[in-house]
């Protein structure tokens, strides 16, 4: 299982641009899958305690019952737009997918699961602002650049 901790391990400065860039608004969206396989997207607040990815569920939440059915997720941080003339200055955006574990909650606060990471991308542009920049880290495969027009 590969947890918030181990990408910090690995890749210490792009796991804090991502994280500051998932703390800079408490809503985030999240992906999951409809028992009939199609996506559900819905808001959700995450956070990054102890090395740990970790979101929950209201008591009787259709994301909470998707993610027990099948536990793939993508987690997507808020996204803002470039300010025209400061494109260079745009923080980015990030996503981190991977498989939902649910673990014990407080009896009545309905689900509660940590994160086994598979990927994390970090979406921004390069210092002049010309091109994008796509990152993303995965265990087996590490980190990985491209830049595109």
């Amino acid at each position: 299982m590969t947890m918030w901790r181990d990408v910090q391990a690995a890749v210490p400065e792009f796991a804090e641009r991502v994280r500051a860039l998932f703390d800079a608004r408490k809503h985030k969206t999240l992906a999951t899958l409809r028992a009939d396989g199609s996506p559900r997207i819905s808001g959700i607040e995450a956070t990054f305690d102890g090395g740990v990815l970790s979101f929950g569920s209201m008591p009787g939440a259709r994301k909470g019952a998707d993610l027990r059915r099948d536990p793939r997720f993508a987690l997507h941080s808020a996204t803002v737009d470039p300010v025209e003339g400061a494109e260079a200055q745009w923080p980015g955006e990030a996503k981190i997918s991977g498989r939902a574990v649910g673990v014990e909650a407080p009896e009545g606060e309905g689900d509660l699961f940590h994160t086994d990471i598979t990927d994390v991308v970090l979406t921004h542009l390069n210092e002049q602002g010309t091109l994008l920049v796509v990152q993303w880290w995965t265990p087996a495969g590490g980190l990985r650049t491209v830049e595109r027009e």
